[in-house]
C-alpha cells in the first residue's frame, strides 16, 4: 500500500542551474536516514515542468541507484498529453520505479470522460501502482468523485494524492475509496492531521524536505491514535508550513534548505527568488521555530562523500 510519509523531493541545482548530482544523492540519503515511507521524484516540488526529458531520466537513474530498494520511489510522470505520460511512465517502470505519481492533464482542460480515458490508457500500459494527483489550482480541472470511482476500478490504481484543499471533498474521496482498496494521501502539509484523522492514509510532504523526522513523528502519532501529541506537533509546525508556501512551491522550501546548508539551488524560471520581504519573514520563522536545532552540514561536493550531519535535529 502507498501510505505514511512520502517526501516530495526537491530537485537540487548547481549555481549555473545544472542538476546537482551530489546534492541529490545527499538529499536522498537524508530521507532514508529519517526512515520515511517513500520518496516522490519529479512532482511539483521537484520542478518537473522545467526539467528536460534527458534530465528526468538522469534523476530517475541516480535516485534508484542511490536508494537501492531501501524505500519505495514514486516517480512523477504526468503531462498534458496521454502519449507522453505513457512514454515517461513505462520508462520509469523499466528503470525500477516503485509507483507513479500522475497529475491530471493540465492546460487542455479535459472533460471527466477525457480524464477517465487518460488513466484508462495509462493503466493498460504499466503494471506498477499509480497514484492519481488531483490539484485543480495547477491543472485547471477538478477530479469529480464519480469519475474517481470509475478510475479506481481500473488496474493498478492504488492511491490518490488530494491537493484540492477542500476537507469536504477529501472526505467524500476517502469515503468513496474505502471499499476500493485505494489509499488517500494529503497533498497539503497543513492538512496532514485533519485528512488522516478522517481516514486518510498519509501525506506527500513538502516540509519533510527540511524536517523529515518531525513529519514522520507527526504521521506516526496519528497512526497510533496519539492525537494529543499530533495536535501539538501540528501547531508547532504551522509557522513553518505557512513559510514553506509563502510564495509558489518550491521556491520557499528550497530557500529553507539553503538557509540550513543543504543543497537546493535556485528554482528555474519562470519561478524566481523570494521577494526581500518574504525572504526576511521566512528566515525569521526558521530562527523562531528551529532555534538551536540547526547545525553544520559536512558534504564534500567534489568527492561526493556524504560526510555530514543532519541539518535539522528533529525532535
Amino acid at each position: 500500500m502507498i501510505q505514511g510519509l512520502y517526501t516530495a523531493l526537491i530537485t537540487p541545482f548547481t549555481e549555473n542551474g545544472a542538476l546537482d548530482e551530489g546534492g541529490l544523492r545527499l538529499l536522498l540519503q537524508r530521507q532514508i536516514d529519517a526512515q520515511v515511507d517513500g520518496i516522490t521524484l519529479l512532482g511539483s516540488t521537484g520542478e518537473s515542468s522545467t526539467i528536460s526529458g534527458d534530465e528526468k531520466k538522469q534523476i530517475i537513474r541516480i535516485s534508484i541507484e542511490e536508494v537501492q530498494g531501501r524505500v519505495p520511489v514514486m516517480v512523477g510522470c504526468g503531462t498534458n498529453a496521454t502519449t507522453t505520460t505513457i512514454e515517461q511512465a513505462t520508462w520509469a517502470e523499466q528503470q525500477g520505479a516503485s509507483s507513479l505519481l500522475v497529475i491530471l492533464p493540465y492546460y487542455n482542460r479535459p472533460t471527466q470522460e477525457g480524464i477517465y480515458r487518460h488513466f484508462e490508457a495509462l493503466s493498460q500500459a504499466v503494471s506498477i501502482p499509480i497514484c492519481i494527483y488531483n490539484m485543480p489550482a495547477r491543472t485547471g480541472v477538478h477530479l469529480e468523485v464519480k469519475t474517481l470511482k470509475a478510475i479506481a476500478e481500473l488496474p493498478n490504481i492504488a492511491a490518490v494524492k488530494e491537493a484540492s484543499g477542500s476537507i469536504t471533498h477529501i472526505s467524500d474521496v476517502i469515503e468513496a475509496m474505502r471499499a476500493k482498496n485505494v489509499t488517500v494521501l494529503s497533498g497539503d502539509d497543513a492538512l496532514t492531521l485533519p485528512v488522516m484523522a478522517i481516514g486518510g492514509h498519509g501525506i506527500i510532504s513538502v516540509l519533510s524536505n527540511l524536517i523529515p523526522q518531525t513529519i514522520r513523528k507527526l504521521v506516526m502519532s496519528i497512526q497510533e491514535g496519539n492525537y494529543s501529541e499530533a495536535v501539538e506537533l501540528h501547531y508547532t509546525l504551522m509557522p513553518l508550513i505557512r513559510a514553506a508556501f509563502i510564495e509558489t512551491n518550491p521556491a520557499p522550501i528550497k530557500r529553507m534548505l539553503e538557509c540550513v546548508g543543504l543543497p537546493a539551488g535556485k528554482c528555474r524560471l519562470p519561478l524566481a527568488e523570494l521577494t526581500e520581504e518574504h525572504d526576511r519573514r521566512l528566515q525569521e520563522v526558521l530562527q523562531e521555530v528551529l532555534q538551536e536545532k540547526v547545525w553544520e552540514v559536512l558534504f564534500n561536493r567534489e568527492s561526493g562523500r556524504r560526510d555530514y550531519e543532519l541539518a535539522v535535529r528533529d525532535g
